[in-house]
Protein backbone atom coordinates (compact mmCIF):
# COMPACT_ATOMS: atom_id res chain seq x y z
CA UNK A 1 0.00 0.00 0.00
CA UNK A 2 2.73 2.49 0.92
CA UNK A 3 0.41 5.01 2.64
CA UNK A 4 -0.78 5.23 6.22
CA UNK A 5 -4.43 4.68 7.11
CA UNK A 6 -6.11 8.05 7.54
CA UNK A 7 -9.50 6.94 8.68
CA UNK A 8 -12.14 4.26 8.53
CA UNK A 9 -15.88 4.24 9.06
CA UNK A 10 -18.67 1.71 9.39
CA UNK A 11 -22.08 2.86 8.16
CA UNK A 12 -25.33 0.96 8.71
CA UNK A 13 -28.61 1.48 6.87
CA UNK A 14 -31.21 -0.92 8.24
CA UNK A 15 -29.65 -4.37 8.02
CA UNK A 16 -27.01 -3.32 5.50
CA UNK A 17 -23.54 -2.57 6.83
CA UNK A 18 -20.53 -1.19 4.92
CA UNK A 19 -17.01 -0.30 5.97
CA UNK A 20 -14.74 2.21 4.25
CA UNK A 21 -11.04 2.83 4.74
CA UNK A 22 -9.18 5.87 3.43
CA UNK A 23 -5.43 5.75 2.74
CA UNK A 24 -3.17 8.48 1.50
CA UNK A 25 -2.24 10.84 0.21
CA UNK A 26 0.65 9.49 -1.76
CA UNK A 27 2.54 10.79 -4.70
CA UNK A 28 0.99 10.09 -8.09
CA UNK A 29 3.28 7.78 -10.06
CA UNK A 30 2.02 8.87 -13.47
CA UNK A 31 2.64 12.63 -13.78
CA UNK A 32 0.01 12.95 -16.51
CA UNK A 33 -2.65 12.14 -13.89
CA UNK A 34 -1.68 15.01 -11.57
CA UNK A 35 -4.09 17.88 -11.06
CA UNK A 36 -2.89 21.21 -9.68
CA UNK A 37 -5.52 21.89 -7.03
CA UNK A 38 -7.51 18.64 -6.73
CA UNK A 39 -6.91 15.17 -5.38
CA UNK A 40 -7.26 12.15 -7.59
CA UNK A 41 -9.10 9.21 -6.03
CA UNK A 42 -9.09 5.44 -6.50
CA UNK A 43 -12.11 3.68 -5.05
CA UNK A 44 -12.48 -0.09 -4.75
CA UNK A 45 -15.86 -1.61 -3.93
CA UNK A 46 -16.43 -5.22 -2.91
CA UNK A 47 -18.94 -7.45 -1.19
CA UNK A 48 -17.71 -9.65 1.67
CA UNK A 49 -18.31 -13.34 1.01
CA UNK A 50 -20.08 -13.66 4.36
CA UNK A 51 -22.28 -10.60 3.71
CA UNK A 52 -25.66 -12.29 3.95
CA UNK A 53 -27.33 -15.37 5.28
CA UNK A 54 -30.46 -15.51 3.13
CA UNK A 55 -29.55 -14.14 -0.28
CA UNK A 56 -26.36 -14.58 -2.20
CA UNK A 57 -26.31 -13.08 -5.66
CA UNK A 58 -23.73 -13.96 -8.24
CA UNK A 59 -21.52 -10.88 -8.73
CA UNK A 60 -22.02 -9.06 -12.02
CA UNK A 61 -19.45 -6.95 -13.80
CA UNK A 62 -18.98 -4.17 -11.29
CA UNK A 63 -19.57 -0.65 -12.64
CA UNK A 64 -19.06 0.73 -9.13
CA UNK A 65 -15.26 0.59 -9.11
CA UNK A 66 -13.28 3.49 -10.50
CA UNK A 67 -9.53 3.74 -10.47
CA UNK A 68 -7.73 7.01 -10.88
CA UNK A 69 -5.18 7.46 -8.04
CA UNK A 70 -3.72 9.36 -5.06
CA UNK A 71 -6.25 8.82 -2.24
CA UNK A 72 -7.32 5.19 -1.90
CA UNK A 73 -10.77 4.34 -0.61
CA UNK A 74 -11.65 0.72 0.04
CA UNK A 75 -15.30 -0.03 0.73
CA UNK A 76 -16.68 -3.44 1.59
CA UNK A 77 -20.23 -4.52 2.35
CA UNK A 78 -20.10 -6.52 5.57
CA UNK A 79 -23.79 -7.34 5.78
CA UNK A 80 -26.45 -7.14 3.08
CA UNK A 81 -29.75 -8.27 4.52
CA UNK A 82 -31.56 -5.22 3.13
CA UNK A 83 -31.33 -3.25 -0.09
CA UNK A 84 -29.21 -0.13 -0.32
CA UNK A 85 -25.70 -1.59 -0.45
CA UNK A 86 -24.53 1.12 -2.86
CA UNK A 87 -25.95 3.86 -0.63
CA UNK A 88 -24.38 2.38 2.50
CA UNK A 89 -21.00 2.25 0.73
CA UNK A 90 -21.23 5.86 -0.48
CA UNK A 91 -22.18 7.03 3.01
CA UNK A 92 -19.38 5.00 4.66
CA UNK A 93 -16.82 6.42 2.21
CA UNK A 94 -18.06 9.98 2.84
CA UNK A 95 -17.85 9.50 6.60
CA UNK A 96 -14.31 8.06 6.35
CA UNK A 97 -13.14 10.89 4.05
CA UNK A 98 -14.61 13.58 6.32
CA UNK A 99 -13.22 11.89 9.44
CA UNK A 100 -9.79 11.82 7.77
CA UNK A 101 -10.03 15.58 7.34
CA UNK A 102 -9.96 15.47 3.55
CA UNK A 103 -11.38 18.76 2.23
CA UNK A 104 -14.55 18.21 0.22
CA UNK A 105 -16.96 20.56 -1.48
CA UNK A 106 -19.75 18.89 0.48
CA UNK A 107 -20.62 15.54 1.98
CA UNK A 108 -21.82 13.09 -0.66
CA UNK A 109 -24.80 11.22 0.76
CA UNK A 110 -26.91 8.52 -0.78
CA UNK A 111 -30.27 6.89 -0.25
CA UNK A 112 -32.51 4.53 -2.18
CA UNK A 113 -36.26 4.76 -2.58
CA UNK A 114 -38.77 2.57 -4.36
CA UNK A 115 -42.38 2.22 -5.34
CA UNK A 116 -44.39 -0.77 -4.16
CA UNK A 117 -48.14 -1.34 -4.23
CA UNK A 118 -48.82 2.32 -5.02
CA UNK A 119 -46.64 3.62 -2.18
CA UNK A 120 -43.26 5.38 -2.36
CA UNK A 121 -40.86 3.77 0.17
CA UNK A 122 -37.52 4.99 1.53
CA UNK A 123 -34.56 2.64 2.15
CA UNK A 124 -36.23 -0.59 1.06
CA UNK A 125 -35.79 -3.62 3.30
CA UNK A 126 -35.13 -7.12 1.94
CA UNK A 127 -38.81 -8.08 1.52
CA UNK A 128 -39.67 -4.77 -0.20
CA UNK A 129 -36.58 -4.96 -2.43
CA UNK A 130 -37.34 -8.58 -3.37
CA UNK A 131 -40.92 -7.74 -4.39
CA UNK A 132 -39.53 -6.44 -7.67
CA UNK A 133 -40.95 -2.94 -7.72
CA UNK A 134 -39.02 -0.10 -9.32
CA UNK A 135 -36.41 1.64 -7.21
CA UNK A 136 -33.86 4.41 -7.59
CA UNK A 137 -30.58 5.23 -5.88
CA UNK A 138 -29.70 8.88 -5.46
CA UNK A 139 -26.42 10.53 -4.48
CA UNK A 140 -26.62 14.14 -3.33
CA UNK A 141 -24.40 17.06 -2.35
CA UNK A 142 -26.92 18.39 0.19
CA UNK A 143 -25.48 21.88 0.81
CA UNK A 144 -25.65 22.81 -2.86
CA UNK A 145 -28.60 20.50 -3.60
CA UNK A 146 -26.82 18.80 -6.51
CA UNK A 147 -27.64 15.24 -7.55
CA UNK A 148 -24.40 13.35 -8.20
CA UNK A 149 -25.89 9.90 -8.80
CA UNK A 150 -29.19 8.72 -10.18
CA UNK A 151 -29.65 5.05 -10.91
CA UNK A 152 -32.99 3.63 -11.91
CA UNK A 153 -33.47 0.01 -12.89
CA UNK A 154 -37.08 0.20 -14.11
CA UNK A 155 -39.46 2.66 -15.71
CA UNK A 156 -41.75 4.89 -13.65
CA UNK A 157 -44.51 7.30 -14.64
CA UNK A 158 -43.20 10.87 -14.38
CA UNK A 159 -45.37 11.90 -11.40
CA UNK A 160 -44.45 8.69 -9.56
CA UNK A 161 -40.78 9.20 -10.40
CA UNK A 162 -40.88 12.75 -9.01
CA UNK A 163 -42.42 11.50 -5.73
CA UNK A 164 -39.90 8.66 -5.34
CA UNK A 165 -37.01 10.96 -6.32
CA UNK A 166 -38.08 13.59 -3.76
CA UNK A 167 -38.32 10.91 -1.07
CA UNK A 168 -34.78 9.70 -1.89
CA UNK A 169 -33.46 13.29 -1.79
CA UNK A 170 -35.10 13.84 1.61
CA UNK A 171 -33.42 10.60 2.75
CA UNK A 172 -30.04 11.93 1.52
CA UNK A 173 -30.57 15.14 3.50
CA UNK A 174 -31.41 13.15 6.63
CA UNK A 175 -28.26 11.04 6.16
CA UNK A 176 -26.21 14.26 5.82
CA UNK A 177 -27.57 15.54 9.13
CA UNK A 178 -26.76 12.18 10.74
CA UNK A 179 -23.20 12.13 9.34
CA UNK A 180 -22.59 15.71 10.51
CA UNK A 181 -23.80 14.75 14.00
CA UNK A 182 -21.41 11.78 14.07
CA UNK A 183 -18.50 13.96 12.93
CA UNK A 184 -19.30 16.63 15.54
CA UNK A 185 -19.55 13.98 18.27
CA UNK A 186 -16.19 12.47 17.22
CA UNK A 187 -14.58 15.93 17.16
CA UNK A 188 -15.83 16.67 20.68
CA UNK A 189 -14.48 13.32 21.91
CA UNK A 190 -11.07 14.05 20.37
CA UNK A 191 -11.02 17.54 21.90
CA UNK A 192 -11.86 16.20 25.35
CA UNK A 193 -9.07 13.61 25.08
CA UNK A 194 -6.60 16.36 24.14
CA UNK A 195 -7.89 18.65 26.88
CA UNK A 196 -9.10 21.37 24.51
Amino acid sequence: MGAALWSSAVFEMGNTKAIAAVYGPREVQNRSQQLNDKALVRCEYSMAYFRTGARMRKPKDDRRSTEISLIDIFVQVLQADDGGTRSACINAATLALADAGIPMQDLVTSCAAGYLNGTPLLDLNYVEDSAGGPDITVGLLPKIDKVTLLQMDAKLQMDTFENVMQLAIEGCRAVAIYIREILLENTKKMESRKGV
